[in-house]
């Protein structure tokens, strides 16, 4: 990577119905670089913004093809804001599943687990990445938002 790279995936595709994100989650790494292939190579994220500071990642934007995104650097222990390697967890919305769990396997994907059905009728599977952090894809969408009540 070089110092500085950024820029749009040229295979990512949004669709005009989705708004932009407002709400990013963060996480650190030990090793962001290797983290950042994991989570593109086998999960599928787009690499979107890498800023490199030396041999450390300063700011990564990786965005999900179905919306949203991430954000990530380099651990930083004594910084303004730190969190502790492997402590983070997602759920991530896919509209796929059996695709995205058998991409993750064949990627070599780590303490995978297979589809189930839960009780509230999302398809779901887990996976872990190189920093130990816990992702779940699944197909549930959330509930829907109901308009605040007229006073």
């Amino acid at each position: 990577m070089s110092e500085t790279q950024a820029g749009a995936n040229p295979s990512a595709t949004t669709p005009a119905a989705v708004p932009a994100p407002n709400v990013w989650p963060a996480l650190q790494a030990r090793d962001a670089v290797a983290l950042i292939d994991y989570l593109v190579d086998c999960f599928g994220f787009l690499r979107t913004a890498v800023y490199m500071d030396g041999e450390a990642v300063a700011h990564a934007q990786l965005d999900w093809p179905e919306g949203g995104g991430i954000m990530l650097g380099s651990y930083k222990p004594a910084g303004p804001f730190t969190l502790e390697p492997g402590t983070f967890a997602a759920y991530v919305v896919c509209s796929d599943i059996p695709s995205l769990h058998r991409r993750v396997l064949d990627h070599g994907g780590l303490a995978v687990t297979e589809p189930a059905q839960t009780d509230y009728g999302s398809l779901d599977f887990s996976a872990s990445d190189t920093e130990g952090n816990h992702w779940t894809f699944g197909t549930y969408r959330g509930e829907p938002r109901t308009p605040p009540a007229e006073s």
